[in-house]
């Protein structure tokens, strides 16, 4: 295998080894001891530290507009309370220390920390009651002057707060802690009292404390659209926010009577918004206040519900009006936790099912703004599991790009049409191919993380966005503060494969940020992550989420690990669980099994609920993913082969790692961006004699058309339509094909024909269209241009027929349906017309959707429909007649002309009477019912005639349901046979042969044939590039 950097590659910890993980676990601990040590002695009890000058960090009150520092930072000791969680998760630990004289567990020191913070919390905040003792030494609970995001205290405070209560009460395990054996009383959970030391029991001051916090949060819940303002003062309130319902009535809302807008912003996001359910439910269900599940559902719905028609959700949203306020869509910032949240709260609500409020449920009076409740159906965690599935597929289908593109990723594009807008990934994105493997999407996870894999091999972290198309960081945006979306991400993929891969992996994110992120008073953020700077800023994830799942992915024993129950860890990675005691078993008519079809408001559809298996490890291979064909396509995308070698290794940190146990000199020589790649691998993982896969091509070309004279380009000649684009010139036109497959690819669908990607290099998404009318192609493309021809279907046209107002084809089925005919020739009527029901509403949409009006003007009383038509093969098939094709419809969905043939006569299967003379001359269309005989015998029953306008022009057969016809899709029709030369009734040769087509529908549309005014023809073009068809492109 070629390397892909220059440089030695050192030997790591051997997998074995691993496995056993003690110097790691330990390793860990240490970063989060580091980290947390230090927050708690310079910073506490303030919400950051600051580790490069040993300060507290604390909300900029000086400028309320700095956001980035303001959204997060509450004056409530932040980094405290999401830290918590972790605490009790190192509680587990079995491992030991020596102490002077002693050897003691390292579990025992986390819960004392664990516990100790608890204390720390309530001595400050108090313990959430209304008496004296609510009243901690900086507040009373939340009562903070402090304007935040609704998004960051909810998933960095609630959820911190709701975990270690969860932990504190046993329901989520700790290692060697019985909450019920120190419990006092007959409560148990939150309702016990549990005494932790001789001055503090615990008796769910935290649950108490997370209640005040979200009692804070609800005035931002008073918008109309039931999305929730972004910020609120928790102290205030939204007095800002001078369009809420809240705020009407000045005399008794939160504003005063001369108050005027500020122009505060009340654009929030997909994520901001949509990401509030996981806590707010386990709130409600703890509490028994159901007022914060009702409305995180509402608010996630709310967005969920505004989707764009290729069901894409933008990032940003403005919550008065519900209106997007960009076209950008994602799958990092503004967007990633919806998603995640979708897949979680069908886990979370799972085993849960939602109660309605009884006569003895305590019921919390919900605001004014909430007046109606939500159905069942946002209820059941079915619903939020098909809300996965469908934006799984939008995103598959708009934002995925697959191996053609050297290595698949995701991209940015347009929330309306799926269209590519920008070619950059951020570090948020990193989550989702965690979220893919708790979902079971194994295979999209591995080869989607194999690029942030390839991009940390190259940074020693992930720049905030990196462009895949200059291989460059993107916009100067190089920071990483230390988030911890990728190795959460390698964590829940090794939980589904064990592969030692991403052991390796983890030992290699470790290393890195002991050897770049340590100072002597924590962990610094970086700046910019190619040339090392700090940012002195310790976010409070780092010690929440980062080491935590480092942690866990070290402890395969955990008892977290090996929780079977329907767990989740939220966005800030805490663990919520709703408690047993608090999920009492669900009557039949409440929930349905997990087995159960899964609802939409359409209907039910099976969905797979299960996860697939991990895949067996492949012979003489230690690791699954090493011996992937496509491993080194993903250091191909992250340009890895243009690193430049280095000649040492020194660091800063060497003079401080002799006494230091938070670093070593084996984090100096770690696996760094300059070594063999894959670089954690040792060598007697990657198979000595493995081949990669070749690199994917996607064809792609311009085809440019000549400015033609007297034609200036103008925003005239394209327009932009319902379902795309319409071309009304081609004069200076410049489309971009592509070729979504590779060359190689013999399968059907797409990678048989083109896709028109761009016209003049304004992007398009997959989903839409180029409509041009025959007449602008034809005065431009030379019949015999290669690259863009136009091609006369062969096989296909198109019937049309007028009809007065009221007797097209739902008039026709109504007058049948008054006939005489019995009930069941009635269904078998209506059953044929099913088969091609589909096929007319979606030719005839096709036609018209380009249109923003589809409907026929009022003043019209001309119906017109667009029948698909098959023509027939074999030696009798006769040639159309030579009239022209009818027009489409016009700008305003009319019928648009005249059609040509008025006189129409309608038979039976035409097999033993034959028509005479008289009606051929004075008929130009004849239908006949497919049938008893074959086509060559019914058109041998038409009297012989001599052409011309005014006389028979064509034979149209009308076909039943048939036997050779069943496995066919509703709307299919075979193509007639006509096995032999047509002849007369007397057997000699027909000399002016009748031409004949078939259309599908059975008895509807055999009536409203009956029904016609008028028909005509409309034959079908389509365009081809280098001899292969475009997919996009409508030929009108």
């Amino acid at each position: 295998m070629p390397s892909t950097a220059r440089g030695k590659c050192s030997r790591l910890t051997p997998v074995a080894d691993i496995l056993d993980a003690p110097i790691l676990i330990q390793e860990t601990e240490q970063l989060f001891y580091h980290g947390f040590d230090n927050y708690m002695n310079h910073a506490f009890p303030e919400d950051e530290l600051r580790p490069v000058s040993c300060k507290p960090l604390t909300r900029d009150r000086e400028n309320p507009h700095h956001i980035e520092l303001n959204d997060p930072l509450g004056n409530y000791s932040l980094t405290l309370i999401d830290s918590l969680s972790t605490l009790a998760i190192l509680a587990s630990s079995e491992e030991t220390f020596r102490t002077g004289l002693r050897w003691q567990k390292r579990g025992d020191r986390a819960l004392r920390a664990f516990q100790d913070g608890v204390i720390a919390l309530v001595e400050l905040y108090g313990d959430g009651t209304s008496g004296k003792t609510g009243q901690g030494t900086r507040s009373r609970g939340f009562d903070l002057d402090s304007k935040v995001q609704v998004f960051e205290t909810v998933i960095r405070g609630l959820g911190g707060l709701l975990s270690a209560h969860l932990f504190a009460v046993g329901e989520l395990p700790i290692r060697g802690y019985n909450p019920s054996s120190l419990a006092k009383g007959q409560g148990t959970g939150s309702e016990s009292k549990i005494k932790w030391s001789k001055s503090f029991t615990y008796d769910g001051q935290l649950l108490r404390l997370a209640h005040d916090l979200g009692r804070r949060l609800l005035p931002v819940f008073s918008t109309s659209t039931g999305i929730p303002y972004p910020r609120v003062n928790l102290r205030h309130g939204i007095p800002f926010y001078t369009n809420s319902p809240l705020n009407q009535d000045a005399a008794y809302g939160q504003c005063n009577l001369r108050q005027q807008p500020d122009g505060e912003l009340t654009e929030t996001c997909s994520a901001g918004s949509g990401s509030l359910l996981l806590e707010m439910t386990v709130l409600s269900r703890l509490t028994g206040d159901q007022r914060f599940e009702l409305l995180g559902k509402r608010a996630f719905w709310a967005i969920w519900e505004r989707r764009s028609s290729v069901g894409l959700i933008g990032s940003g949203i403005d919550a008065e009006t519900g209106l997007w306020t960009s076209s950008y869509t994602g799958l990092g910032a503004g967007i990633d936790s919806f998603f995640e949240y979708a897949a979680k709260a069908a886990i979370l609500l799972s085993a849960s099912p939602f109660h309605h409020p009884t006569a003895k449920t305590k019921t919390y009076d919900l605001p004014l703004y909430f007046e109606s409740k939500l159905e069942d159906f946002y209820h059941m965690p079915e619903s939020y599991l098909q809300v996965w599935n469908d934006a799984h597929a939008a995103i598959r289908r708009h934002l995925y790009r697959g191996k053609m593109y050297i290595h698949p990723h995701y991209i940015q594009a347009d929330l309306n049409t799926g269209a590519a807008r920008a070619f950059w990934v951020d570090s948020l994105s990193a989550f989702f191919p965690g979220l893919l493997a708790i979902t079971g999407d194994l295979d999209e996870a591995i080869e989607t993380h194999l690029l942030f894999t390839a991009l940390w091999t190259r940074y020693s972290a992930l720049p905030e966005r990196w462009s895949t198309s200059n291989g460059g960081v993107e916009g100067g945006l190089g920071w990483w503060v230390g988030r911890p979306e990728f190795i959460e991400s390698t964590y829940h993929i090794y939980r589904a494969t064990k592969d030692p891969w991403y052991l390796h992996i983890g030992e290699m994110v470790l290393r890195d940020i002991r050897r770049r992120c340590w100072t002597k008073c924590g962990w610094s953020g970086l700046q910019d992550v190619r040339s090392g700077e700090l940012n002195d800023r310790m976010e409070s994830f780092l010690l929440g989420e980062t080491a935590k799942y480092l942690y866990l992915l070290f402890s395969p024993d955990h008892p977290l690990n090996r929780l079977d129950a329907p767990f989740v860890f939220t966005t800030e990675g805490h663990p919520l669980i709703i408690p047993r005691l608090k999920n009492p078993k669900p009557h039949q008519s409440d929930h349905q099994p997990a087995q159960a079809r899964v609802p939409t408001r359409d209907g039910l559809y099976d969905t797979p609920l299960t996860c697939p298996a991990p895949l067996p490890d492949l012979p003489f291979s230690i690791s699954r993913t090493a011996a992937r064909g496509d491993v080194y396509h993903a250091a191909n995308l992250a340009r890895l082969h243009l690193m430049p070698s280095r000649e040492s290794v020194d660091s800063p940190i060497v003079e401080f790692s002799s006494d230091h146990p938070s670093i070593s000199v084996s984090d100096i020589r770690s696996p760094s961006n300059y070594t063999l790649y894959p670089w954690t691998l040792p060598l007697d993982i990657v198979p000595y004699n493995a081949t990669c896969e070749a690199m994917m091509s996607r064809p792609t070309f311009d085809v440019t058309f000549p400015a033609q004279p007297n034609i200036v380009f103008g925003p005239g000649l394209v327009q932009r339509v319902t379902n795309g684009i319409m071309v009304n010139s081609m004069s200076g036109l410049r489309l971009g094909m592509i070729q979504d497959v590779p060359v190689y690819d013999t399968g059907s669908g797409d990678g048989d024909s083109y896709r028109i990607q761009a016209i003049n290099n304004v992007a398009l998404g997959k989903d839409e269209k180029i409509y041009m009318s025959k007449h602008v192609i034809s005065s431009v493309v030379s019949p015999v241009d290669p690259n863009f021809k136009s091609v006369r279907d062969i096989t296909m046209l198109d019937i049309l027929i007028d009809s007065n107002d009221g007797e097209h084809m739902t008039g026709a089925k109504k007058e049948k349906s008054n006939s005489s005919s019995s009930t069941d020739d009635r269904a078998a009527s209506d059953a044929a017309a099913s088969n091609v029901k589909q096929a007319f509403d979606s030719f005839r949409q096709r036609l018209s959707s380009i249109l923003h009006d589809q409907n026929p003007a009022s003043d019209s009383h001309i119906h017109r429909d667009y029948v698909p038509a098959m023509f027939p093969t074999g030696t009798g098939a006769a040639p159309l007649p030579d009239v022209e094709d009818s027009l489409g419809p016009d700008m305003e969905g009319r019928p648009q002309g005249s059609l040509p043939w008025q006189s129409i006569y309608l038979t039976n299967e035409n097999c033993d009477e034959k028509i005479p003379m008289s009606i051929v001359k004075e008929h130009q269309v004849i239908v006949m019912k497919r049938g008893r005989c074959s086509f060559i015998k019914k058109l041998s029953n038409v009297a012989t005639f001599a052409p011309n306008e005014d006389t028979l022009q064509l034979v149209i057969v009308v076909s039943y349901d048939q036997e050779d016809e069943a496995d066919l899709e509703p709307g299919q029709l075979i193509r007639p046979l006509l096995d032999s030369a047509q002849f007369t009734s007397s057997g000699l040769p027909r000399h002016n042969p009748i031409a004949m087509v078939m259309i599908g529908g059975g008895e509807h549309m055999y009536q409203t044939l009956a029904g016609a005014t008028a028909v005509g023809i409309k034959r079908r073009y389509s365009m081809q590039a280098q001899g292969v068809p475009i997919s996009n492109l409508i030929v009108i």
